[in-house]
């Protein structure tokens, strides 16, 4: 997928979708997750499929700052002031962290 780059202000998810900040395999890499899930190297080293709920749009499940499991073959990757995002329908979010 091709990035779409935005260079200053804010994303608003529209509709059902939810904006995600991508754990990155270096906070991923040899540390156990706060939320006590611990991935294999293998898992670290592909794209991530989870991170932290940074916005939503209409979206009745999912809240900023839950962390979520997505399908990894449903987003759109958003670049912001140099860091990635995702923004992802509510659909596709698999689930929540506690």
């Amino acid at each position: 997928m091709q990035k779409k780059p935005v260079k200053k202000g804010k994303i608003i998810p529209i509709g059902d979708r939810v904006l995600v900040k991508p754990f990155t395999a270096e906070e991923l890499k040899g540390k156990k997750p706060s939320y006590g899930i611990i991935l294999p190297d293998a898992v670290v080293n592909e794209k991530s499929a989870h991170g932290k709920v940074v916005a939503v749009g209409e979206g009745k499940k999912v809240k900023a700052g839950d962390v979520v499991f997505f399908s990894k073959y449903s987003y759109d990757e958003i670049e912001l002031d140099g860091e990635e995002f995702y923004l992802i329908k509510e659909e596709n979010v698999l689930a929540v962290i506690k």
